[in-house]
């Protein structure tokens, strides 16, 4: 039902994979390298037609020029303060929710569940004008907090979904040694499921800060001026009123790019800690 390991291949399928490898991570890493030598080009190789060549020289003033030329230290702050409260505000409310739909039994426990989970099959552009209309009548239409509310709200049935597969699969056993004791349900959940819960919490982070970090498209219908847009939307100001600075958007591109690269490499060694408790205990 599962591929095999590599190691228990023919030497062919296994010299076919060390083959391919390489080529496919060229490939797939071929756009990310293509913005990152274009963020080192000089505006006179793009004037010249330079767009795929090797710059005349690197660049490096590219980096320095975005932040001088262009607010998007304000952008990336907005960013932080969208993106922070969404993943600790979903992360937080889909652990309690997980841990109610996975560990009691009561009725509509399914339907309650199931609205969660058809929450992430409604596309985007159904919502928008309806999502705006409400942010308006609420008087959070441009506001960093109207963003960072809907990215909650629409996550934490993402996040629902994960964190009550989660708990579904920890022994019921557990639970059930702990109400014999006498514990309480909150303390259950604070001092049993929660600790054993740390490798899902520290992957949803990962994963949600990912997706609010890279979201355009609510950061254009949801906000429009440079006090409230995120850096995926402010990216946009780099360009020029009549001509287009891709060394600069590049630049950009790239800065925008590490704080959800940074997050990945922070959290790796919670994703250890937390399988290596989850394994032993």
């Amino acid at each position: 039902m599962f591929p095999r390991p590599i190691a228990q291949v023919s030497p062919i399928a296994r010299f076919s994979y060390k083959l391919a490898l390489p080529v496919v991570l060229v490939l797939w890493l071929l756009p990310f390298l293509g913005v990152a030598v274009t963020s080192l080009k000089p505006a006179a190789d793009l004037a010249q037609g330079n767009y795929f060549g090797w710059p005349s020289h690197l660049a490096f003033g590219n980096y320095a020029d975005v932040f001088r030329n262009s607010p998007i230290a304000h952008y990336i702050l907005n960013s932080f303060k969208v993106t922070i409260p969404t993943v600790i505000g979903a992360v937080a409310l889909s652990c309690m929710i997980g841990f109610a739909l996975a560990v009691y039994n009561f009725r509509f426990n399914l339907l309650i569940f199931f609205i969660f989970v058809a929450g992430n099959f409604v596309p985007f552009q159904i919502l928008m004008v309806p999502v705006r209309d409400l942010t308006l009548k609420l008087g959070l239409y441009n506001t960093i907090t109207g963003l960072a509310l809907f990215h909650i709200s629409f996550q934490t049935g993402f996040c629902t979904l994960f964190m009550r597969n989660f708990i579904k699969s920890l022994p019921p056993e557990l639970i059930e040694a702990a109400r014999v004791e006498g514990v309480t349900e909150i303390q259950i959940f604070w001092h049993v499921v929660l600790p054993l819960m740390r490798p899902a919490i520290a992957a949803l982070s990962v994963l949600v800060f990912t997706f609010i970090w890279n979201d355009y498209f609510w950061a254009t219908v949801l906000t429009t001026g440079p006090n409230t847009q995120p850096v995926t939307a402010g990216l946009y100001t780099l360009n020029g009123q009549w001509v287009a600075a891709w060394q600069l958007v590049s630049a950009g591109s790239i800065v925008a790019a590490m704080p959800p690269v940074l997050m990945f490499f922070a959290m790796q060694r919670h994703f250890i800690a937390g399988l290596t408790l989850g394994a032993v205990k």
